[in-house]
């Protein structure tokens, strides 16, 4: 009997081994969006395996969590997109009591994301920043001039600019939500509207630009910018600012900055959140408190060059971050933001007819 008992505790310890290394959860996050080492010391720490996937348009994600069954633990769609999808039923509330380090949530960027998120109750802000202008300084400028528009819509919405600035390739965000708000704030009218034919009139804007963008996608941009193979993108705050560090690194002679347009900025939030079928929610919650740790958040901020909604996490950030106007803006520039709200279904039809539209070229 002493054997068989010990035999029988023997399978029970190799039974639990096997539950611990099937303990997992899966994540979909944007891409080029956060350290690889934060993901190893997630797993060091939690013994949880991390799978962990990548998608580059709200889009693409809004498809997988509105068909239902995607498979995710946590995925991370923007305020907007989230807002749309809370009202779907397509995620479930968090349990604060599981997410201790929620204190550390920066109570102004929470001010700003229960637009989208009804008491803040079904997400946690991750990142947030502004869209704008990447523009190759020297490239810019020897074509358009020492006093080329680098912080205006102009630099990308004027066709004459565009023409020149062809011949060094430009790219635009594959983003209507964002790109359409840009436009309707170029012709000076409401970012958020949601009157068709306000929005109808975008179409003539992006229609004298069309010929000279060379691609629309939304992270090909950051690599084409270092490497010096286009010289303008309309794109995501970090995301040029990772650009630009890798130029530098790099030391291949360009010079890249960043602008949100002197016209108004989009701001923007990425929230993390967990689907409503979600298959492992304890072990989501452990990864969004993970997430919510004050250096965790630095390092997470420090690898991308975005601004994060973790106010505890201030003391932790590089100088490079913490003192960048274009991460952390000032008060005048912060005043200057505009934030927008999700289409309905009818306006959203329109979104995507004049979208697909304006990709095409016809």
């Amino acid at each position: 009997m002493k054997n068989v008992t010990k035999l029988s505790g023997v399978i029970a310890l190799a039974l639990a081994a096997s539950a611990v290394s099937a303990d997992e959860v899966r994540v979909y996050n944007w891409s080029d969006y956060i350290d690889e080492e934060l993901l190893q010391k997630f797993e060091d720490e939690t013994g949880i395996d991390l799978i962990y996937d990548v998608f580059d348009s709200n889009e693409v994600l809004e498809t997988k969590m509105l068909s239902g069954g995607s498979g995710y633990d946590v995925v991370v769609p923007s305020g907007t997109f989230l807002q749309r999808q809370i009202t779907a039923g397509a995620f479930q509330k968090l349990d604060m009591d599981q997410l201790p380090n929620a204190v550390n949530l920066w109570d102004v960027i929470q001010d700003r994301t229960i637009q989208y998120d009804p008491d803040n109750a079904y997400s946690i802000n991750y990142m947030w920043g502004t869209t704008g202008l990447g523009v190759n300084v020297g490239r810019v400028q020897e074509l358009l001039g020492e006093d080329a528009p680098i912080d205006s819509l102009a630099l990308v919405f004027d066709p004459a600019n565009m023409e020149k600035l062809a011949e060094c390739g430009v790219h635009f965000l594959d983003a209507p939500g964002e790109m359409i708000p840009a436009a309707l704030q170029y012709l000076g009218e409401d970012p958020d509207s949601k009157d068709p034919d306000v929005i109808a009139r975008t179409a003539e804007v992006f229609a004298g630009v069309r010929p000279y963008i060379q691609k629309f996608h939304s992270s090909e941009y950051i690599n084409a910018l270092a490497n010096g193979d286009i010289c303008v993108a309309f794109g995501w705050s970090g995301d040029i600012l990772q650009a630009r560090d890798r130029a530098a690194e790099a030391d291949n002679g360009v010079e890249i900055a960043y602008n949100a347009p002197s016209e108004g900025a989009l701001m923007w939030f990425d929230q993390m959140a967990i689907p409503v079928d979600a298959p492992n929610v304890e072990q989501a919650h452990i990864f969004l408190n993970f997430i919510l740790d004050a250096q965790n958040a630095a390092a997470a901020s420090n690898y991308v060059y975005y601004a994060n909604g973790n106010s505890a996490s201030t003391e932790f950030l590089i100088e490079d971050v913490i003192g960048d106007t274009a991460i952390y803006p000032d008060a005048a520039t912060l005043e200057n933001l505009y934030t927008t709200t999700p289409y309905d279904a009818r306006v959203q039809r329109v979104v995507t007819r004049l979208w697909t539209t304006v990709k095409s070229g016809q």
